[in-house]
């Protein structure tokens, strides 16, 4: 890592909690980390640092895994008991995918092999402070929502004043500004205000209230423009702070567009579409009786639409699986004359099939490989094996996994330092890349990797190849083949149980 400079401009108000037994070892890191952190405190063992711990806060706990009285294990899984944002790196000599799963299971943030490569340490710390960073402006940003609010509702009211003489462009517009950010939210507007509309017909609304319920479908996402791109744009599940910031586009939808006159009618509608049946939505957990009757329909509408469409982290229903689902939560969160109508308007409407998140642009592209490209081999990474697990439980892409585990590993890093390590684990995973067919393939747990295929590729050929580049190393490569269909493999866990027997 060449920034040094970045690094301590992030790290320059951060303090940290170090703990390691090697006294050696512990003052050179105190040394060096006093380079970039505000203040660092060291303790000789975990029982040491847990008791640190209990007396002040700290931004960042750095940890050696294997020392007397308590281990690091023990301590971090102390320290997430009591605050389960904890940032936590590990520091250890071992990198043997048995020895780090346990590590791995308390949810640490990044680890650090010893002897320490500096440009290796550089990026863990520049990792997590960046992290630091990232969630510290989700915190202020919910500070300023209010001021983000009048500042979005003067520049609409702005873009009204300019444009009312033509209503259905200025809808348009308002639209736009999603779509520019995110392509699959705008689509799904469109769709739900459809959906919306179909319904209300078949319930016996009249013209101006099935008008009403599409224009506030084509803008019940509004609020979304509010929402940080960090969680907007996420090709994943969301964690549980993501959850709460996007759940805050329903109340920031309405606020825009009850200060507009224009669109004054259409946002009891929109602050009211994640209202559920039995009280169990949000933003106000409003029950049936207390819902705007034009918002159950939306809600039903918003949640088919959600349940036939492909998000990258699942697959759509069909519309009869889709209309079964509403069936089921009719009476629990949907209503049920809405639910009953929906069952008749929607049950021949056309899906559009290669609606997903799957990157199509460059732009696209490059937003997934932020999510989902491991930065050194510039592979997928464990994530993205998470998602591709998941959606071959039931698409059946793939037939075959296979795990190439390189042994010895660790003592090369040992002996050769990390930076040579990384020139390792490129090549092995270009050669791996080059000897395969349209490769779909992830670096994991460190230092092993996962080709995915659809039929038995030559990975005897590929397992020559690496073997005859890691030999002069001393790093041996073991191959493990499995087939999906004779082997339960839906998820990165099972991956692990596997190597663990």
């Amino acid at each position: 890592m060449n920034n040094l400079k970045l690094l301590k401009t992030l790290a320059n108000d951060l303090t940290v909690l170090y703990v390691e037994d090697d006294m050696q070892i512990q003052h050179e890191m105190h040394k060096y980390m006093s380079n970039f952190f505000k203040h660092i405190v060291t303790a000789n063992n975990g029982l040491e640092g847990l008791e640190a711990y209990k007396k002040e806060h700290f931004d960042i706990v750095i940890t050696d895994l294997s020392m007397p009285k308590m281990n690091g294990l023990d301590m971090l899984q102390k320290i997430k008991e009591k605050n389960e944002n904890q940032i936590r790196l590990i520091t250890s000599a071992h990198s043997e995918s048995t020895y780090m799963i346990n590590a791995i299971k308390i949810g640490i943030d990044g680890y650090i092999i010893k002897p320490f490569d500096y440009e290796q340490l550089n990026y863990e710390l520049f990792k997590v402070t960046e992290k630091i960073k990232k969630f510290k402006e989700n915190e202020d940003y919910k500070k300023h929502l209010k001021h983000m609010v009048e500042q979005k509702t003067s520049e609409l009211n702005n873009i009204i004043s300019f444009q009312k003489y033509n209503y259905d462009k200025t809808l348009l517009s308002m639209v736009e500004m999603i779509e520019d950010r995110d392509t699959y939210t705008a689509g799904h507007s469109q769709r739900v205000a459809h959906y919306s509309q179909m319904i209300a017909k078949e319930m016996g609304c009249s013209k101006k209230e099935c008008e009403k319920v599409y224009q506030a479908g084509i803008l019940h996402d509004i609020g979304k423009i509010a929402t940080p791109d960090v969680v907007l744009l996420k090709p994943q599940t969301l964690n549980e702070l993501e959850y709460k910031l996007i759940k805050e586009h329903v109340e920031v939808g309405y606020k825009l567009l009850a200060n507009i006159p224009m669109f004054k009618d259409f946002s009891e509608i929109v602050y009211s579409h994640h209202e559920r049946f039995d009280g169990s939505g949000y933003p106000r957990g409003l029950k049936d009786q207390e819902i705007e009757p034009l918002a159950k329909v939306m809600a039903v509408a918003d949640a088919f639409d959600a349940m036939t469409t492909n998000r990258i982290y699942k697959g759509r229903k069909n519309i009869p699986e889709a209309i079964d689902e509403l069936v089921k939560l009719k009476s629990i969160h949907f209503n049920p004359k809405v639910v009953e109508a929906a069952v008749k308007a929607l049950k021949n409407v056309e899906i559009d099939e290669d609606v997903d998140q799957l990157p199509h642009t460059d732009v696209e592209k490059e937003r997934f490989a932020y999510f989902y490209n491991d930065m050194l081999t510039n592979l997928y990474n464990q994530n993205y094996l998470e998602v591709v697990l998941v959606r071959n439980s039931y698409e059946k892409r793939y037939q075959f996994i296979y795990i190439f585990q390189l042994k010895k590993f660790s003592q090369y890093n040992k002996n050769n330092g990390w930076h040579n390590g990384d020139k390792v684990l490129k090549e092995v995973s270009q050669i791996i890349f080059q000897c395969s067919e349209n490769p779909e393939l992830f670096r994991v747990f460190g230092d092993d990797f996962i080709l995915l295929d659809n039929e038995n590729c030559n990975v005897s050929l590929i397992k020559k190849e690496v073997d005859k580049y890691l030999k002069p190393h001393n790093i041996e490569c073991v191959l493990k083949t499995f087939k999906f269909s004779e082997v339960k493999i839906n998820k990165v866990k099972d991956i692990e149980n596997i190597i663990n027997n």
